[in-house]
């Protein structure tokens, strides 16, 4: 049985740092952090359902991953800690994501601030009683 062609040889979940760490046979290395994978994760809640339908992620600046779940050989589905588990990221848009990380991150930021929109949590939904 022949490999996929873009299955890692190794992930890592580096939940204190907040990354997920992906190894290939051909030397490459990629670490993505979960607030880069949640932003560009592949459900139709952030992608919509065609062009220019995308829903801009914001405050996702502390996301962490709560687990991950193989699907059959050609996928993941991450499970994130502010409760989003729609999408599976299979194994060509996971070494996308690795090999233009920078270009999409930088893509990411523009469309922020064009928004007036933040990275930070919400936090004036926070309240302290007592």
């Amino acid at each position: 049985m022949t490999r996929p062609a873009n299955l890692p040889v190794d992930i890592k979940l580096h939940r204190k740092s907040r990354t997920l760490e992906l190894a290939y046979d051909d030397g490459s290395r990629f670490q993505l952090s979960c607030e880069y994978l949640r932003v560009y994760s592949p459900s139709a809640e952030v992608r919509g359902h065609g062009k220019g339908q995308e829903v801009l992620q914001t405050g996702k600046l502390n996301v962490n991953l709560k687990e991950l779940i193989p699907v059959g050989n050609y996928a993941l589905k991450l499970v994130f800690d502010d409760g989003h588990d729609s999408g599976l990221y299979d194994w060509n848009y996971l070494r996308d994501l690795g090999e233009h990380q920078q270009e999409y991150w930088q893509q990411y930021l523009e469309r922020l601030e064009q928004a007036g929109a933040t990275r930070d949590p919400d936090l004036s939904v926070v309240k302290i009683i007592g």
